[in-house]
């Protein structure tokens, strides 16, 4: 029997920062899948980085999520980022960020927290979410 194939890491990152960016704009992959012309199952293995993503779909799904193609790459393992003059690159964020994000719940609580306008109130609910986590370890 053939050991089973693991996706290439950038291959799985780039993949769900497509499925973040869809859930982010509460799109199904059905939806998703319509736009691509492919079956929401080809969707997933794109999401899952079973199936690499080309060049000219990953330009598409840019053109249909609203973001340019190098948003998929934010923070990819052994990603550098460009612009710099200096030679320096900017540490990647850190790959738990798009992993809480890629999550209802993450989805759900960032956008949630958004809409709260006043500064000193996001600051606290911070504070106690902090607290609360804080004692969980204990």
């Amino acid at each position: 029997m053939l050991p089973k194939k693991v996706p290439n890491p950038t291959d799985k990152h780039v993949g769900s920062r497509v499925r973040m960016r869809r859930m982010m704009l509460g799109m199904s992959q059905e939806k998703l899948g319509d736009a691509l012309d492919l079956t929401f199952q080809q969707v997933q293995k794109y999401e899952k980085g079973t199936n690499r993503i080309g060049a000219s779909r990953l330009q598409q799904i840019s053109h249909i999520l609203q973001v340019p193609v190098s948003f998929f790459f934010e923070g990819a393992p052994g990603a550098q980022i460009s612009g710099r003059s200096d030679g320096m690159a900017e540490a990647p964020s850190p790959a738990y960020v798009s992993d809480f994000l890629a999550t209802s719940d993450g989805l759900a609580l960032t956008k949630a927290f958004m809409r709260i306008e006043d500064a000193k109130l996001r600051r606290r609910i911070v504070d106690l979410v902090e607290q609360i986590a804080s004692r969980e370890k204990r």
